[in-house]
């Protein structure tokens, strides 16, 4: 007997009602140079300029919005590496309530500031020792909040699903769609929405090669428990697949190819240089696939969730290898999108 899936397209399509107005409806942008490189028609959903700086926005805010209002004046809690855990803050701040953030001690400086920059009270502990799951649950239990995990609840799944659902309806149908995988519900919802609006289609998720949880779990047939891996892509440093996204994932996603930490590096070089546009590491896991020859469509259109772009610009020129100078002295980090190297011209849609 096949079990009632948590997610549907009519869900999805009601997430995108909800959050019409809150969350940014984001670029989608093209590249030639990009094209040219992967040998099939590119088409960049960048995340990186939603709220917070990620797609992350879009299920807290969902979620949120869906309670009671006598549960939701009580306030939020979360666990999060950084980008939940923003959103989560924004979402309180934006509905009226307070927010209490779990994050790892080693979280990125700049996610931590903004996640307190955005009202929220920070709560730290030890992500290859402690619990995170465990250790949020006893602290909203404790204090009275309304637990809104990162991936692994039916709102947030939805809500992370309508950036899959803007990008069709920019694009209209496309051969597949590349989605960068952590606990899986940015991919789940995403899946839920393309599959269902283009049955074809085909969904294939990345991870880095050192945190390949989802990977091995889909050869496996169930969910595998890995090491906390240790990769720059922070976004998606865990263990083991979500309860509630990894059977969507096993019934409708393809595929998962994993990246090394130096494609994701050199994904954000692209990025910045020819597209002009700051990803964060896990939010170029994707690109890095196309870039790496690791992901490929000979049928000629592939979406890709560029999920966002919360870094700092000491951390983004550390791991690019260049002096801070030189950040300094380009265009711009972040905003539009601008002509690209060598006379290149960027296509935004949407």
């Amino acid at each position: 007997m096949t079990s009632t899936p948590p997610v549907t397209l009519d869900d999805v399509h009601d997430a995108a009602a909800r959050i019409e107005g809150v969350a940014h409806r984001t670029p989608v942008l093209r590249s030639r140079t990009l094209d040219r490189l992967v040998g099939a028609e590119v088409f960049l959903k960048c995340e990186n300029f939603q709220r917070v700086g990620a797609f992350k926005f879009r299920g807290a805010y969902n979620a949120a919005a869906r309670l009671p209002r006598e549960r939701l004046t009580k306030g939020l809690a979360a666990y999060s590496s950084g980008n939940h855990a923003q959103a989560v803050a924004l979402a309180a701040r934006e509905l009226g309530t307070a927010a209490v953030i779990l994050m790892p001690e080693d979280a990125p400086r700049s996610k931590r500031e903004a996640t307190a920059g955005y009202g929220a009270e920070i709560v730290t502990y030890d992500r290859y020792t402690g619990d995170r799951a465990a250790i949020g649950a006893a602290l909203a239990a404790e204090r009275g909040l309304t637990l809104i995990p990162p991936y692994d609840h039916p709102d947030v799944i939805a809500g992370q699903g309508t950036a899959a659902l803007e990008l069709l309806r920019d694009t209209g149908r496309l051969d597949m769609l590349v989605v960068p995988v952590g606990g899986g519900g940015l991919m789940a919802g995403s899946a839920t929405a393309a599959t269902g609006l283009h049955p074809g289609i085909r969904m294939i998720g990345v991870e880095p090669e050192a945190g390949d949880d989802t990977k091995r779990s889909l050869e496996a047939g169930r969910r595998v428990t890995i090491d906390v891996p240790r990769t720059i892509a922070d976004g998606q440093a865990l263990p083991t697949p979500g309860e509630l996204t990894f059977p969507v994932n096993r019934r409708l996603v393809e595929a998962i190819a994993l990246v090394t930490d130096d494609e994701i590096r050199e994904a954000m070089r692209f990025a910045f240089e020819r597209l002009k546009i700051v990803v964060e590491p896990s939010g170029a896991t994707g690109l890095a696939a196309l870039l790496a020859g690791r992901v490929t469509d000979p049928r000629g259109s592939i979406g890709v969730v560029v999920s966002g772009g919360n870094v700092s610009t000491a951390r983004f020129a550390e791991l690019c290898g260049w002096p801070v100078e030189r950040m300094a002295g380009q265009s711009r980090l972040s905003g539009e999108a601008t002509p690209g190297a060598a006379g290149e011209t960027l296509d935004c849609l949407g």
